[in-house]
């Protein structure tokens, strides 16, 4: 039930915001009484904690399966996963939507609980580009001089920055730069 009511609700946040949905919207999308939901859930907050938590799970699982197909060279499977990130971003579908970059700015500045989930997530996927970063070192599909966290790091941002710029531009272009700038930090320049 708890997985339920966490999965009922993720489209709603993602397309709303944390905020923006109250809890009798939650308990409605998942077709239980309020009762069920704080047997779960001791608050929103924690509710919120617990999506995050499930979310980045799910996120990190299949993050591993894109980035996992050692018979690509690993810059391959690095941009597929930056052109999954775009499609899943420029879609309108809130189900695909990253909830790192919908509610990383919202509830970093409310939430000390739900901005550590933040941190946790953020750093694995982090950690896992890292990997795969490294198996192009070695594969010589990405050369840099650069430590790879470095350039995992300095990737992710890059991408969390271009999806909010292409919120507030409701334009492709900071997704083409974004790219751009990947190729050129995957080519060590």
């Amino acid at each position: 039930m708890k997985i339920h009511i966490l999965d009922s609700a993720k489209a709603l946040v993602a397309a709303r915001g944390f905020s923006g949905v109250g809890l009798s919207e939650i308990v409605a999308a998942a077709g239980v009484p309020k009762g069920s939901f704080y047997y779960y859930f001791e608050s929103k907050e924690a509710f919120g904690r617990a999506l995050l938590e499930h979310y980045f799970e799910g996120y990190l699982a299949e993050l591993e399966t894109m980035l996992a197909d050692e018979g690509k060279p690993a810059r391959e499977r690095l941009q597929a996963y930056w052109r999954f990130w775009r499609t899943n971003q420029e879609g309108n579908d809130p189900e695909g939507k990253c909830l790192a970059v919908k509610l990383g700015a919202e509830v970093s500045d409310i939430s000390e609980d739900m901005r550590l989930e933040l941190r946790k997530g953020t750093s694995r996927i982090v950690s896992r580009l890292c990997r795969t970063l490294r198996d192009g070192l070695e594969d010589g599909s990405v050369e840099s001089t650069r430590n790879p966290f470095d350039i995992a790091e300095t990737l992710y941002q890059l991408w969390l920055g271009a999806s909010v710029m292409a919120k507030i531009e409701r334009k492709p272009a900071p997704f083409d730069a974004a790219m751009i700038a990947t190729d050129l930090l995957l080519s060590g320049k």
